[in-house]
């Protein structure tokens, strides 16, 4: 839908709400994902509110009825924020650590499962062989980027990290060569220009893989797409599996890398132990 967000929609209103519907429309801005789930008598009764305080309220934020405000609001759940994906019982109790083991181990096999021997050894080969590797992330996914070139950077020479502090990605897409390999991590949320940033990259002819949450939509233009499985009990996001990605990508490197990526690992160790940084 066109304007505002719904939950830009719901802030808006909220101090000239009356207090039924004040407090209804609190408990959405904590759990907007109710109301993509729910009917109109579901939500009232989780908010504990009437059924015609949400019919008035989707009406003050200008929606014809609850079925159009529902419908932006799953809209919405599928950009990826984690408010989306939160619901009024995952704060009624802690989530237990058997909880957090199990999903953590249902999302690395279904991550690494996705990812064939055929599809990893292409890409290492690639990385391997590339004039030059950029990796990219933006938000929590630059986390990501900055840890698998650390990783690739033992085996790997010429590997860059993008963007880093207060650079534009134009001069670097200006860089990239058909001979290169580009990493991009786009995990919820991803940024509004990421979608042209890649279709910019990808102009270059340089090869792409792209690592997403399982809500990314498929890029049938990368030689590779990564949908890495983050459902975690309670509000966060769980990025297990990313990390698995990204240690299985480097450990994969560095034996492919045969004979030349040991003797490089060997020079690193002996430069580090000779500047006394081991």
């Amino acid at each position: 839908m066109p304007g505002p967000s719904f939950l830009s929609r719901v802030r808006l209103v909220l101090p000239e709400l009356y207090p039924a519907e004040k407090r209804l429309g609190e408990f959405v801005c904590d759990f907007p994902g109710e109301l993509a789930s729910y009917s109109a008598s579901e939500l009232a009764t989780l908010a504990h509110v009437s059924k015609a305080t949400v019919s008035r309220f989707v009406k003050r934020l200008g929606y014809e009825n609850y079925e159009e405000a529902r419908r932006h609001a799953r809209e919405e759940k599928s950009t990826g924020s984690r408010l989306f994906l939160s619901t009024a019982a995952d704060v009624s109790q802690e989530q237990s650590i058997e909880a957090h083991i199990r999903q953590g181990i249902s999302n690395l096999e279904a991550t690494l499962s996705s990812v064939s021997e055929v599809q990893l050894k292409s890409l290492v080969t690639a990385l391997l062989q590339a004039r030059k590797v950029w990796v990219i992330g933006f938000r929590s996914s630059h986390s990501f980027a900055s840890y698998l070139q650390w990783q690739l950077t033992q085996v790997i020479e010429n590997i860059v990290a993008l963007p880093g502090a207060g650079q534009t990605m134009g001069e670097h897409i200006a860089s990239m060569q058909r001979e290169d390999v580009i990493i991009v991590f786009g995990l919820r949320r991803r940024v509004a220009q990421l979608d042209t940033l890649l279709e910019r990259m990808l102009d270059t002819q340089a090869k792409l893989l792209y690592v997403t949450d399982e809500g990314g939509p498929f890029l049938p233009r990368a030689q590779w797409h990564v949908r890495c499985q983050t459902l975690a009990p309670g509000p966060l996001f769980s990025h297990v599996s990313t990390m698995a990605l990204c240690h299985v990508i480097a450990t994969r490197a560095i034996e492919q890398a045969g004979v030349q990526g040991r003797t490089r690992l060997r020079d690193i160790e002996i430069l580090n132990d000779a500047l006394g940084e081991l």
